[in-house]
Parts: C-alpha cells; sequence; structure tokens
C-alpha cells in the first residue's frame, strides 16, 4: 500500500531532516520534490497543486524555519496537510433509526462491488442482520458470485427467481423477506457498466425511488487512479453520493485515488479493501493513511487487529507457559497462529513504525512463507515431540521432513533456533521484554513480538 509514494517521500524527508538549518530555498527544493512524487502517484495536478500551496505557506514560516528542528517540522506539515486533504476524521455508515437500512451499493463492473458489498455486511453482521441482495440481472453468474460470497460469510442472500428480469420486482421482492425475516440492513448490489451510462444511471434512480437507501456508496477500484477521481465525480453529479468505499488499495502502490476523491468530489472515503477476503476491509482513517503515506507506520492499526484477532484460548496458553517459564514447540505453533491471523505478513510488519527502512537493511525476505515451512513442520510432530524436542533424532527428523514437505536441513534449522528461543524464554517471563525471533524463522533478520 503506498509502497513507491512512500519510498520516495522518505528520501526527501530524510535530506531534510539531515539538515541542521533549512532556508526556504532548501523548503522549495523538498516541495518539488514532492510535487514529482504526488504526480508520478497519480494525483489530480489541481490537487497537488492546492497541496503544495497549503505546504507551503505553513513550511516557510518563522516557526519552522527557527525552530529547532525545521526538518522536523516540515515533515509533521506535511503529514497534517495529507490528513486534511482525505478528510481528517472518519466518517462512520449510517445506520437508520426506522429499520431496515437500506445500502445502495454502485459502481462500474470489475470494481470489486460484489466482494464489498459481503464485505461490508460481515463488517455489520456483530451487531445487525444484514441481508445482500442481489440486483445485478445482466452480468452472467453475478448472482451466484453474490450467492457464494454469503454462505461462505454466513451472511442472509435474496436473489431473483430462475428467468427474471425485473430488477424492481427483486427489489420489492428483497424488502418483504427483510421485513419477514427481521433482518435490519438491505444491502443491494447493483449492475455496473463498463462506464457510467444514462441507462446505468435512470435504473439505479428507479431503485432509489422503490427502496430510499440511507446510505449511496460507490465501490472504486484505487488502482485506477486519476480514473477513479472521474468516476466518483460522475456517480455523485447523477446519484448524490454520500460515501466512497476504495476497493484494492492493499494492491495500489502509487495511492492517487486515495488522495484525491475527498477533495475533488466532497465525498468522503468511508471504508477501504485491503485484501480478497471478506474480513479485509477496514474504516478509511485519513491520519493513519497519512501515516503509512509518510512512513510512520501505524500503530492504532496494528493494536486493532491484535485485539481483534487475537484467540483467547491461545493467549491463555501462553501466557500460562510464561508464567511458568515453559516454552515448547507448542507454544511457538501458537504464537504463528496469532500472527497468521492478523492477515499478510507484510502488510502487518508495514504497519510498524519504521520497517519501510528495515526491509532496505537485509530484512526484505521477510514472508508468510518461511512461517508456513516453520508451522509445517511442527504439525508433523507427534505431541510428544513437541513438549521434548529433544528426543528428535535422526530417524525422526527424515519423517518430520517428509511429512512436511520440507527438508532434513530445514528442519535442524527450525530445531536450532527453537533452542535459542527457549535459553530466551525463561528472561522473556522474568522481565517482560518481547522476545526475538531469531534469524531466519519468518526470513530476514528476525522480528520482535510480545
Amino acid at each position: 500500500m503506498f509502497d513507491a509514494l512512500r519510498e520516495r517521500l522518505e528520501a526527501v524527508f530524510d535530506k531534510l531532516k539531515g539538515r541542521g538549518r533549512l532556508s526556504e530555498a532548501d523548503v522549495e527544493s523538498a516541495l518539488r520534490e514532492v510535487r514529482r512524487c504526488l504526480l508520478e502517484a497519480d494525483v489530480d495536478y489541481k490537487v497537488v497543486k492546492s497541496l503544495v500551496d497549503s505546504i507551503r505557506s505553513r513550511a516557510v514560516g518563522k516557526d519552522v524555519l527557527e525552530s529547532i528542528t525545521p526538518g522536523q517540522q516540515v515533515v509533521a506539515v506535511v503529514y497534517e496537510e495529507l490528513a486534511a486533504l482525505m478528510g481528517q476524521e472518519p466518517v462512520p455508515l449510517t445506520i437508520s433509526s426506522r429499520p431496515p437500512t437500506v445500502y445502495l451499493m454502485v459502481g462500474l463492473q470489475g470494481g470489486g462491488k460484489t466482494t464489498t458489498t459481503v464485505k461490508i455486511a460481515r463488517k455489520l453482521a456483530s451487531g445487525h442482520k444484514p441481508l445482500v441482495v442481489a440486483c445485478d440481472l445482466r452480468r452472467p453468474a453475478a448472482v451466484d458470485q453474490l450467492r457464494v460470497l454469503a454462505e461462505q460469510s454466513k451472511i442472509g442472500f435474496y436473489g431473483p427467481e430462475p428467468g427474471e428480469k425485473d430488477v424492481m420486482r427483486v427489489v420489492s421482492g428483497a424488502a418483504e423477506f427483510a421485513s419477514s425475516r427481521l433482518y435490519d440492513v438491505i444491502l443491494l448490489d447493483t449492475a455496473g457498466r463498463l462506464h457510467a451510462d444514462e441507462e446505468l444511471m435512470e435504473e439505479l434512480a428507479s431503485l432509489k425511488r422503490i427502496l430510499p437507501p440511507s446510505e449511496i456508496l460507490l465501490v472504486v477500484d484505487a488502482m485506477t487512479g486519476q480514473e477513479a477521481v472521474k468516476v466518483a465525480s460522475a456517480f455523485h453529479e447523477k446519484l448524490s453520493l454520500t460515501g466512497v468505499v476504495l476497493s484494492k488499495l492493499d494492491g495500489d502502490a502509487r495511492g492517487g485515488a486515495a488522495l484525491a476523491i475527498r477533495q475533488v468530489t466532497g465525498v468522503p472515503i468511508k471504508l477501504a479493501g485491503v485484501g480478497e477476503g471478506t474480513d479485509a476491509l477496514e474504516v478509511f482513517d485519513s491520519k493513519r493513511m497519512a501515516q503509512r503515506i509518510m512512513g510512520m507506520g501505524d500503530v492504532m492499526g496494528l493494536a486493532e487487529k491484535i485485539r481483534e484477532m487475537a484467540d483467547a484460548g491461545g493467549a491463555e496458553k501462553i501466557a500460562e507457559s510464561i508464567k511458568q517459564k515453559k516454552f515448547t514447540l507448542e507454544e511457538l505453533l501458537l504464537q504463528f497462529e496469532q500472527i497468521e491471523k492478523m492477515g499478510p505478513l507484510d502488510k502487518v510488519l508495514e504497519m510498524i513504525p519504521g520497517f519501510s527502512r528495515m526491509k532496505g537493511m537485509g530484512s526484505d525476505d521477510l514472508d508468510s512463507g518461511r512461517m508456513k515451512q516453520s508451522k509445517a513442520i511442527i504439525q508433523s510432530m507427534t505431541k510428544a515431540e513437541r513438549r521434548d524436542p529433544s528426543i528428535i533424532k535422526g530417524s525422526r527428523r527424515r519423517r518430520i521432513a517428509l511429512g512436511s514437505g520440507t527438508s532434513v536441513q530445514m528442519v535442524n534449522q527450525l530445531l536450532a533456533q527453537y533452542e535459542q528461543m527457549r535459553k530466551l524464554w525463561k528472561q522473556f517471563g522474568k522481565q517482560g521484554k518481547g522476545l526475538k525471533l531469531p534469524k531466519g524463522l519468518l526470513g530476514g533478520d528476525g522480528f520482535r513480538f510480545k
């Protein structure tokens, strides 16, 4: 996410922070680089001009240039202006005081609308009873795709009868179905087109009249850059959007759409898709996004992931092992499973401040593949072997390697690394310090966790 933009901006700010004093010429030079970075990130040039002007008006002031750390002050100004550009505070989804709450999901074909519809329903399912409705009767298999995703996520589904072509009848039927079964949120997955044409807009306007929505949410592909901004403008003009959901934000190294949509349309970005799974959806927080763009990490986001994904039973077992100063391969397997639940390892580690720099210092081979191999090795052991690895001799090592699809050498490496960790475990329990996974266990130089 924002990889290319972050790397370029970090290089610009490193130069500024390396100087004791800054002149207006130094700031101007840096702003030219910032402008170039943003344009290459596919941000609309008018938005770039406005942003750079705002930064300049603050960054060349006396309070900044004559401060003790002017470079750091300029970075703080850029961060604040980026956050303001994207909207400052998160904007929550509207829930109607009189059920049902209706969300009209709109967007172009291929933008991720159907998957996003289920993601939102799943996110709401903890406090509501959502129903997703298949309103795309044109695209082959669109109804089946929504049905399958809904079933996988244990979300209510309503679709057309075989041969039904009238989407208005489907929506009317869905309203009755929801009322009779106490669904309090209805999400209408509407048809998309290759472009925003009049026929599509008229159909969506008709749906608005039949079942007035609490939210009209546009799903746009973040990877389309400035095109996403144009699409948002076209839909907003015809339908008066209440919010935007950026899909595929995890695959966008540039970030142009995220930076420009709010400024150009005035419509808030409410949510962001950050992965393929139906649980990979985040509330869009401009301050945290600005932190990621600036290479400052996202500590709050990481803490939330840990809270959401931590397995209470596993955490209790690990806590008990710390109390008893005992560390077996079963505890190590539990730790791997906790980390895996938080999502792709590289995405999780990006939330750690300074990790982007660490990747350039010999740790760029950190990956989930190494962790999966280590898990497979432990899972190929018997309970007795996990609890007492000292019994794992030559023949057992060959059996474990064969069962895990790895090699005896990799089994030896894991056992050697485990032995290092076991020696540290008493210190971990005694001093409360983080436990550093030895080099090679997850790739790179290891990884510290608590």
